[in-house]
């Protein structure tokens, strides 16, 4: 009851300060809201009553004026409760990405709120604002990659910043390369330091014989989602790259018919891929271990946000106790998790669609 108050409470501080600053714009014979000098003067305002900073102040007068005029839906629904503050404020970053919001999506973006922690909701929020944005995206990447670039800026004490600004598939494979051959180093180094030598000796010399025979044409792998009826047929959803985002459907076709080193998952458009090899082996393949990572995405203990490659491929129902090795019994769980499932009194079961339920 204390957290319901506590957010009832935030959101009427939220149409106080909207107010103030509503109030302070008409005694300044202002109508467009716009003024420097009355948003700096409510503002100092805010952050003396509340003992805050300005920066923090100037965050909450932002947040309040989209919850009170632009998404009155969210804003009422915090007012009962139903959500928290801190999903309310997830709402607000999410859409104003957003050019047009219409009704509906925040109805959509809601129902979701009002089910899920604020973990899990800032992700699928993120999702649903990439699916919205997909309809221009292959046109505005189009626009972006013209724009691609290298520079290098001065640091100091003999360093300097190397930065190149590329699409965002093949700086992730180039950060999953650094980091493959960095891995396989030996030495007092840390991993930060053993990328950047790593990715010095590729640039300057050009190939990598100076490395172990272990680290030579190491490459990346990325997961690329693609549905069956998007990459024949065109329609459909849009190709996802983990941890990426949406890219646009050339692309993805490009990559799922390049050579290896990419995971292509093909998604049924009804029932999805199953792979299995049921009670044959306890330790599934490697796809079928990349298949449920990429699945999760993160460790399915309640909140837990550690990334799926960081964590264990556990059996839900044990192998040893009847369990099979499929992608309906399989789960990625960090290492505290996992071995909190198995020494505690947590009892843990698979739902329809991969959800865990926790008791």
């Amino acid at each position: 009851m204390s957290a319901d108050m506590a957010t009832i409470h935030a959101a009427q501080r939220y149409r106080c300060i909207v107010e103030l600053w509503d109030d302070a714009i008409k005694a300044a014979n202002r109508d467009d809201g716009a003024s420097v000098l009355v948003e700096r003067s409510v503002r100092l305002e805010v952050a003396s009553a509340l003992r805050i900073t300005g920066h923090a102040a100037g965050r909450l007068m932002g947040v309040g004026r989209a919850l009170v005029y632009r998404y009155p839906r969210v804003w009422e629904a915090m007012s009962h409760a139903d959500i928290t503050d801190t999903h309310a404020t997830i709402i607000v970053d999410g859409l104003d990405e957003l050019e047009i919001v219409r009704d509906e999506l925040v109805g959509e973006v809601l129902d979701r709120a009002e089910h899920m922690p604020t973990g899990p909701f800032r992700r699928a929020l993120k999702r649903i604002v990439d699916r919205e944005r997909e309809a221009s995206l292959a046109e505005r990447h189009a626009d972006a990659v013209t724009l691609r670039h290298v520079r290098v800026e001065p640091g100091v004490d003999g360093m300097a910043w190397l930065t190149a600004h590329l699409p965002a598939v093949e700086a992730h494979a180039i950060h999953g390369r650094l980091t493959a051959i960095a891995k396989t180093l030996d030495g007092e180094r840390t991993l930060d330091q053993k990328r950047a030598d790593v990715f010095g000796d590729l640039l300057i010399d050009g190939e990598a014989s100076s490395l172990p025979d272990s680290a030579r044409g190491i490459r990346p792998t990325v997961a690329v989602t693609v549905p069956a009826l998007t990459l024949l047929s065109g329609d459909g959803l849009a190709a996802q790259v983990d941890g990426v985002g949406p890219i646009p459907l050339d692309r993805a076709r490009e990559l799922c018919g390049a050579a290896s080193g990419w995971m292509r998952v093909l998604t049924h458009p009804e029932t999805g891929v199953v792979l299995s090899v049921g009670r044959e082996q306890y330790r599934p393949p490697a796809d079928l271990r990349r298949l449920v990572a990429w699945r999760a995405a993160r460790c399915m203990a309640p909140g837990c946000g550690i990334p799926a490659d960081r964590c264990d491929i556990d059996h839900t129902v044990d192998w040893h106790h009847g369990g099979h090795t499929d992608a309906t019994n399989l789960a990625p769980l960090c290492r505290g998790h996992h071995t909190l499932k198995h020494h505690t009194d947590w009892q843990v079961r698979g739902r329809p669609g991969g959800a865990l339920e926790w008791t």
